[in-house]
């Protein structure tokens, strides 16, 4: 059985497991129960009625929170044809061939986020070993392959998300720090809630979201009503 801190065992005490607290009231309790002395990440976990063996249930896609994600994503544009428009878009790394060979002899991945042009695709594909299993393999659902390399930059710096439904149905996504105000918290789940719950696919019949819940790094779970 996992041993958890002083800390923890204090504030897991504040929480009911067996309500259902509306999502401004659990966006407050996460911030009280957060834990540890950096400023945590508060994120959203979303058990879906789907079955991700299916084609049309996998679910996938990114969308801009409003109210940013009080991180900083280093951006890695690949392309042979937008390294200019990459650069003064204000990406952090850009190159071609050189930066794929980067990856692949020296294991570098000092950067959370690729973008890359369709151009270069071909040659992006001979390292989809080593990007897919780290999550970092662009996708033309989450707007990472693109010809337009300015609008994909200035969305992740905005603050862009990215989800995608697990073996499991379920979609954890991020809704900023706990620092944050929990009116811009509440924003931001607002705009994830409506995402996903436009993202049903037709073949699901029935309840479709089974149950949310918000967390602090290394805090307690808390149940979200499901307010539709």
């Amino acid at each position: 059985m996992a041993k958890f801190g002083k800390k923890y065992n204090k504030v897991v005490k504040l929480v009911d497991k067996n309500k259902f607290y509306p999502i401004s009231e659990a966006i407050e309790l996460a911030k009280t129960t957060t834990t540890t002395k950096f400023d945590s990440t508060v994120e959203v976990a979303f058990n879906l009625n789907v079955d991700p063996r299916h084609a049309d249930q996998q679910i996938r896609g990114a969308v801009v929170l409003p109210k940013g994600t009080g991180k900083t994503q280093k951006i890695l544009v690949l392309t042979n044809t937008k390294e200019t428009e990459a650069k003064e878009a204000g990406a952090d790394f850009v190159g071609g061939k050189d930066m794929i060979e980067k990856i692949q002899k020296e294991n570098w991945f000092g950067f959370d986020v690729i973008i890359a042009t369709p151009d270069i695709m071909a040659e992006l594909g001979k390292i989809g070993k080593l990007l897919g299993p780290k999550g970092l393999m662009p996708n033309p659902k989450t707007g990472t392959i693109t010809p337009d390399v300015k609008k994909a930059v200035e969305e992740v710096k905005k603050g862009k998300v990215e989800y995608r439904v697990d073996k499991n149905g379920n979609i954890h996504a991020i809704l900023g720090k706990a620092s944050f105000k929990a009116e811009d918290l509440k924003a931001n789940y607002d705009v994830i809630f409506d995402t996903i719950r436009k993202a049903k696919p037709s073949a699901v019949k029935g309840t479709y979201i089974k149950n949310i819940a918000v967390t602090t790094t290394m805090g307690p779970g808390i149940k979200v009503l499901i307010e539709l």
